[in-house]
């Protein structure tokens, strides 16, 4: 079985384990009290710092908010309508064409897509470690599965030194500790890292079947120089300082969290900050949604007023609490454009990819 099919079978279990914890029907959708909200373990903090701060001020039933990477999070979300699928999927990466169909097949035909802010995804490593410059080919060619051999051929990664891939790069064992196929960082990481790096290598640039592309830029290597980690950031984080010389890819709020045990490495000489990720100026800086169930709102006793929480001045606004998290948060314009989307409810059109 493919991990991707594993994925997806982890979720359906998930989906089935909280059908009996309910006890309900699927088609009693006043069963379920509480807002549910499952996806990437990136927003995770965020939503559930939110669902905190909800709970408090509405005295209803505390959110229920589940980290299953962003991929698990929208397949349970999108496995129908009623109680027994989330409310809310959290997600660190735009939901795509192929999600979309799949609610659309399952009855989901109401999305509303919104916004909550900024992260980026760092390449860290124990701050007692040596300092990385990295370059954004730097990352293709030390951890995709196949690299550019002879006479245009690709062959199995040689590379097993970051001295190996760039002189400029420490003499260090290449070993890196990332998210699963799962994980919306994982996606992100290839979308802003790996394809624009195979972008700057002649043999890859000079390859015009898009398939062909994205396979050889997409896929990381199965030799334990790229290490599957989990869906929690944070155990990355504590594995870096247990690994020497190892590196970890994970979001920026978790490096703000532990600024005392790693440091994030530069890349194409920017280093992740608030500022370089709201600009866009560091090569990995992201967006960061939640997508809403519009077919369970009026249902699902509070779902609004959740919404409207996470868009918040006094949360997702600048100086607000998930900033404190590590959110880096959108520019006030914005925030206001999508507290409209949020107010409306306004239905995304279908991803065009």
């Amino acid at each position: 079985m493919t991990r991707a099919l594993l994925a997806a079978a982890s979720a359906i279990a998930l989906l089935a384990l909280g059908a009996c914890n309910n006890d309900q029907s699927a088609g009693n959708q006043t069963a379920r009290a509480g807002i549910w909200a499952a996806g990437s373990s990136t927003v995770f903090p965020f939503a559930t710092r939110v669902a905190e701060n909800f709970a408090r001020t509405s005295g209803g039933a505390a959110p229920r908010v589940e980290s299953l990477g962003t991929g698990g999070g929208i397949q349970a979300f999108c496995q129908g309508v009623g109680p027994n699928t989330p409310d809310i999927a959290n997600a660190s990466r735009p939901m795509k064409a192929s999600e979309f169909e799949l609610c659309r097949t399952n009855g989901v035909t109401d999305i509303v897509e919104i916004k909550i802010g900024f992260d980026g995804i760092v390449v860290a490593t124990a701050r007692s470690g040596a300092t990385f410059n990295l370059r954004l080919q730097d990352l293709y060619l030390g951890l995709a599965k196949e690299t550019p051999g002879p006479g245009g051929t690709f062959v199995a990664n040689p590379a097993t030194m970051w001295s190996q891939v760039n002189p400029g790069l420490p003499a260090q064992r290449i070993q890196v500790y990332g998210p699963p196929p799962t994980s919306g960082t994982r996606d992100a990481f290839l979308e802003l890292g790996m394809s624009p790096g195979a972008k700057l290598i002649p043999a890859l640039a000079a390859i015009t079947d898009s398939d062909r592309f994205e396979t050889l830029a997409h896929t990381v290597r199965e030799d334990n120089a790229w290490v599957d980690s989990g869906e929690n950031d944070n155990a990355i984080v504590q594995t870096l300082s247990r690994t020497p010389g190892s590196l970890g890819v994970f979001g920026y709020s978790f490096l703000e969290q532990n600024l005392d045990t790693v440091r994030a490495e530069t890349i194409d000489g920017v280093a992740p900050s608030a500022d370089t990720i709201a600009d866009g100026s560091y090569p990995l800086a992201r967006s960061l949604y939640i997508y809403v169930k519009k077919q369970h709102v009026g249902v699902t006793p509070g779902l609004e007023q959740f919404v409207m929480e996470f868009l918040s001045e006094a949360s997702a606004g600048r100086g607000g609490y998930l900033q404190d998290r590590g959110l880096v948060p959108l520019p006030e314009d914005q925030l206001v454009a999508q507290r409209a989307i949020a107010n409306a409810l306004t239905v995304m059109a279908a991803p065009a990819e």
